[in-house]
């Protein structure tokens, strides 16, 4: 799994060095203890038969090193109140593993649960309705219906009628049909199952996938299932102009037809890469739901075609029925289509849905508008990639979601009638917290901070005449909270906090938002010590991503073997207004760089880091960050760390599923209009001046590389060719090269291997 290509002189030895051989020792299994920390990943809650508290199922995951697969487990548990307010829990005695379950989805009574099985070669989907004891229902699906049901969290779509007798979900169109060739040639009218010794499948037109994350994956699709007698239709009146996703049941009145309410994206023609990109415009449609029963169902399907509701806007996604069924809300990432930035911040809308008549598109009413520049202290704006499937409190129309909040990840509630957004998280709190599930007017949240595991959190209303609403939040004990002795001593020796970083080199045209304070998170040991820990940068990609104050595991590693971090959010992060976002495309390797360098000088400046003893590590648009600081301050950095790094606009713009971003970050807004398929050697030029290796000469910083093979974001030639340039010039370089990886390198075995030898690396340059 390990590809070096560094001369003997200059890798990191494992042999002969005793020192590297020792840290790969105690680090690896320091490492170990980390990622062997649950993680909780989703919840469901159910009501009690005897009415005193809920049961709770919860979803929660570990890396299982050995096979490099996630283990997934469910815990159960009951929890109730007694009458003093206090929370009575009690746990199943041991979790349950699931296995080749590509989806879990409870029915809207909880008395049932769909489990979807995705197929393996030519094997079909099988779908698993399961009751209180027992399997109730198997279905299979053949692949000649339909490939794998999508469970991507983005096209993911499953959704329950409301009389739970049908499911609708999304899933891969079957594969078109291929040409077959014999001896003589082109063979007519060839079985498509046909495995003829004598003859061969063509390969046929060839045709795009979604990028990163969807190879292979062309055309989602739409289908409903009838539990009852296991017939599968797909949903006509669609056509392969759209790609689909994010399905629900509308709302209907009894005897009328029902329809299907969907996310459809344009990909009639070049399909840019979707993962983690919403800037790709999209739409909410309605459709009339197939019948079962009726032999001329699919022809009148036929005759109603798909309605777009949100015709006023470039974006809506998430679709959610308020409980009465009188509002459709969504979310909009409009900014992020108009501008092309790939993240920004989101706005929430609704429609009037009127149940008793054919769907039609409706005026949009804005619910929580984009906020440009917030007031110190308030409320930034929506960034929510997320929403459950249920949202509402029992007033039926108090929406609850989580949402990036500066440096932070808060609880929001919004109430879809008034707009009013409030931050029920507590306010005097740099924890981090994230929505798992509502229990009636109750919450269930995950808490956690850089020096803090994942704590379940209970959440309940407390109102007072005097005051708004105010939440009351209980810890709730769990399994899952405990981690082992030796990590909770490392955590316990450290501290954190967030730093205000005063922006320098302000321009006269720069925006208020933009020229208001951006934000770092430092962690360092409690303990006071003569001279500074040495320190490591984090930078995360993007650009317009955010570093929140919660958990990880392998920053909490690194905090452990010696180190301070800096984990900086540059301007044009989220969670701190669109103005401040918005300064940066355009102005990347320039603005982003300054202010990582003023971070890290601001630092210095209050006596926390040692000048001497710096380091800086960043994945995909964090290596790129990480790439410019080695070359523009060759003399900042003792050493270095890059996963799938951009090192070369000019190369990438040919070789990613995203070459618009190239073009927006680049040359901003205008980006959008020059944006071409075949670049002139005057903007390749210019794409070249922006990148790091423009400054490749500079450069004299021992790197180390990690590379994902099947990285189609960054494609891993651009590290490679980084690498082997400053090898060529005598820079001390290691790469790491992961044959099955994508841009995240989050298999379990690489990212275990990514950084331990991200903390070697460290050590040995920078001790």
């Amino acid at each position: 799994m390990d590809v070096s290509r560094v001369s003997p002189v200059k890798e990191v030895a494992v042999g002969p060095d005793d020192f590297i051989e020792e840290e790969y020792a105690s680090q690896s299994k320091l490492y170990k203890e980390f990622t062997s920390i649950s993680t909780i990943d989703k919840a469901w809650t159910f009501k009690s038969s005897s009415g005193l508290g809920s049961h709770v199922m919860f979803s929660t995951s570990q890396p299982n090193l050995l096979a490099n697969k996630k283990k997934t487990l469910m815990l159960s548990s009951v929890i109730s109140g007694d009458s003093n307010g206090a929370l009575n829990v009690q746990w199943a005695p041991f979790p349950v593993e699931v296995t080749g379950a590509s989806l879990m989805v409870p029915s809207p009574s909880g008395t049932k649960l769909l489990v979807v099985r995705n197929p393996e070669n030519d094997s079909a989907t099988q779908f698993e309705i399961w009751g209180p004891f027992q399997l109730e229902k198997e279905i299979r699906v053949p692949q000649s219906m339909h490939g794998s049901v999508y469970a991507d969290g983005w096209f993911e779509g499953i959704s329950w009628s409301s009389d739970e007798s049908l499911i609708a979900y999304v899933a891969e169109e079957s594969a078109l049909r291929k040409p077959t060739f014999n001896d003589t040639g082109y063979k007519k009218d060839a079985a498509s199952t046909d495995k003829d010794c004598n003859s061969w499948k063509g390969q046929g037109d060839w045709e795009e996938d979604w990028g990163e994350a969807y190879a292979g994956k062309r055309q989602p699709a739409l289908f409903v299932i009838n539990i009852n007698s296991g017939d599968v239709h797909a949903v006509d009146g669609i056509g392969r102009s759209l790609s689909v996703g994010q399905v629900v049941w509308a709302p209907t009145t009894k005897g009328l037809h029902q329809y299907l309410v969907f996310v459809g994206w344009p990909s009639d023609t070049r399909k840019f890469g979707m993962k983690y990109c919403f800037n790709r415009p999209c739409a909410l449609y309605a459709v009339r739901a197939p019948s079962f029963g009726s032999e001329n169902s699919a022809s009148k399907t036929r005759e109603n075609a798909m309605v777009n509701l949100s015709q006023a806007t470039s974006s809506a996604f998430l679709p959610r029925f308020t409980p009465d069924g009188k509002f459709l809300v969504f979310l909009s990432a409009k900014n992020c289509v108009d501008s092309g930035a790939h993240s920004a911040t989101n706005s929430l809308h609704k429609i009037e849905w009127n149940g008793e008549g054919e769907p039609s598109p409706a005026k949009i009413i804005d619910v929580v508008p984009v906020v440009m520049c917030p007031e110190d202290g308030c409320f930034p704006g929506l960034y929510c990639s997320d929403l459950l499937s249920k949202p509402w409190l029992l007033d039926e129309s108090t929406m609850i979601l989580s949402s990036i909040w500066g440096s932070t990840q808060a609880i929001l509630s919004v109430n879809v009638l008034s707009g009013k957004v409030s931050k029920i998280t507590p306010s005097n709190s740099n924890h981090s917290w994230s929505l798992l599930a509502l229990d009636g007017d109750k919450i269930l949240a995950v808490c956690s901070s850089p020096i803090d595991v994942p704590q379940i959190k209970y959440g309940s209303l407390a109102k007072d005449e005097s005051k708004d609403a105010i939440w009351r939040w209980l810890d709730i004990s769990s399994p899952t909270s405990g981690c082992q002795e030796k990590v909770r001593s490392l955590l316990s020796s450290l501290q954190f906090d967030i730093l205000k970083i005063p922006v320098k080199s302000v321009s006269e045209n720069l925006t208020k938002g933009a020229g208001k304070p951006f934000e770092a998170i430092f962690v360092s040991s409690k303990s006071k010590r003569d001279a500074c820990d040495p320190l490591i940068v984090i930078l995360h990609g993007g650009p317009h991503g955010v570093s929140s104050s919660s958990f990880s595991k392998s920053s909490g590693f690194l905090a452990s073997i010696g180190y301070s971090l800096l984990i900086v959010n540059y301007r044009g992060s989220l969670g701190f207004g669109e103005e401040a976002l918005q300064s940066l495309p355009g102005k990347v390797g320039s603005q982003d760089v300054n202010d990582v360098l003023t971070a890290v000088d601001h630092a210095i400046d209050l006596g926390l880091a040692d000048p001497s003893k710096i380091t800086v590590v960043g994945g995909s648009h964090g290596g790129f960050l990480t790439s410019h600081l080695i070359g523009q301050a060759p003399d900042k950095f003792a050493a270095a760390a890059v996963r799938n790094p951009v090192c070369n606009l000019a190369l990438m713009v040919g070789t990613s599923d995203i070459p618009d971003w190239c073009f927006v970050e680049t040359f901003g807004s205008k980006g959008l209009s020059t944006y071409t398929e075949a670049p002139s050697p005057e903007l390749l030029s210019f794409f070249h001046e922006k990148s790091p290796i423009s400054h490749l000469s500079k450069v004299k910083t021992p790197t180390l590389f990690l590379l994902g093979a099947k990285d189609l974001r960054v494609p891993v030639t651009n590290g490679l060719q980084f690498a082997r340039a400053l090898k060529e010039k005598g820079v001390a370089v290691k790469v790491i090269v992961f044959p099955e990886d994508m841009h995240p390198i989050n298999r379990p075995q690489s990212d275990f291997e990514s950084f331990v030898n991200i903390g070697v690396w460290f050590k040995k340059y920078c001790k």
